[in-house]
């Protein structure tokens, strides 16, 4: 793949993100970001430039799918539009005009996206149906336990208090430590998701980090709805949308995607080194929660995003650390077992 086809498939993933017109702000700002880093990584100094051009509307749907004549090409090409149209939902009317709109442009039939599709269209319902205090398999324990030991720990006192969450240099009661055990299994779990070669696999990212925060303010105490986990997981600075663009971004010019067709776990997870973005996000974010809830629940917005992108970069660090454990576990998921994770089966 050059790079005027990745640059044309970047280009129909952004054209993607913005086809509800829904983007606030910070979102928007949080995209422009990915963008300039993209950019910096890759070498790429036109994608700022792509990004102006998808929200100034200077380029257009059939402008991109020009470019892409080979067959497999038009096929990420879709299943990443869709992916980034899904990740934060159900499809509006607006996103799905504009992917009957691409898949006329990329001339794909219905037989061409129909298993891509049903695929991804059940991801979505089995996330809305799910509910955040369903455990994927392999992880309840720890939070099961870390929320015992918080209760027995914290008999004496009615609310936790902020200096608690802040002090860093205290040792790890029996609490903390299964918090952050189950911190980590949601973050190789989120990593291992990184590494399948199927398209939809890494919107269930979003669901377990729904299910980790619930997990981690249950052990405090404090029982959350998925409305009120996706405003924290926000207000962190870890976009639903932006989030998935960036992941895509990097496996695409880090060259880890590859031909559509014949996609292997085992190329993709030898060529992850350089990659800690799933992992790292949601260790991090697992972080800030435990101290956000830990501390009841004071720290503002700025500070939540400080908080987090502080985390961001030990964590990376700490990918290379367990890519093994997380190349193991990629090994042993499948469809199946990722919709039952979402499902809390």
């Amino acid at each position: 793949m050059n790079l005027d086809q990745q640059k044309s498939i970047l280009t129909i993933a952004l054209l993607a993100a913005f086809a509800d017109g829904n983007k606030d702000d910070a979102e928007r700002e949080e995209i422009r970001r990915i963008a300039q880093s993209l950019a910096g990584d890759a070498g790429m100094a036109d994608l700022p430039r792509i990004y102006q051009d998808v929200l100034l509307k200077r380029t257009s749907v059939q402008a991109a799918a020009s470019a892409l004549t080979d067959p497999d090409h038009r096929q990420l090409a879709y299943e990443m539009a869709v992916c980034v149209c899904d990740v934060d939902g159900r499809q509006s009317p607006a996103e799905a005009q504009f992917l009957a709109t691409l898949k006329t442009a990329l001339q794909l039939g219905a037989q061409q996206t129909a298993a891509f599709d049903h695929d991804a269209d059940a991801l979505v319902d089995v996330t809305e149906k799910a509910s955040p205090s369903a455990a994927p398999w392999g992880i309840a324990g720890a939070a099961a336990g870390g929320a015992a030991t918080y209760a027995a720990t914290q008999s004496t006192s009615t609310a936790p208090s902020r200096a608690s969450a802040s002090a860093p240099s205290t040792p790890l009661g029996p609490a903390d430590a299964e918090l952050d055990k189950s911190i980590l299994n949601y973050a190789m779990l989120n990593g291992a998701l990184e590494l399948l070669p199927q398209s939809w696999a890494s919107m269930a990212i979003i669901p377990m980090q729904v299910k980790m925060v619930y997990s981690i303010g249950k052990v405090h105490g404090v029982e959350l709805d998925q409305g009120h986990i996706k405003e924290f997981i926000a207000a962190a600075g870890v976009g639903m949308t932006s989030q998935y663009l960036e992941q895509f971004g990097r496996k695409l010019l880090g060259g880890l995607l590859g031909k559509v067709a014949g996609r292997t776990i085992g190329g993709m997870g030898g060529a992850a080194t350089g990659m800690a973005f799933s992992f790292a996000t949601t260790y991090a974010l697992g972080q800030v929660a435990k101290r956000y809830y830990a501390g009841g629940r004071v720290m503002g917005t700025e500070m939540l995003r400080e908080t987090f992108q502080s985390l961001l970069g030990p964590a990376k660090q700490m990918q290379t650390q367990y890519l093994p454990q997380i190349q193991q576990k990629a090994s042993t998921l499948d469809a199946g077992k990722i919709m039952a994770m979402v499902r809390g089966a």
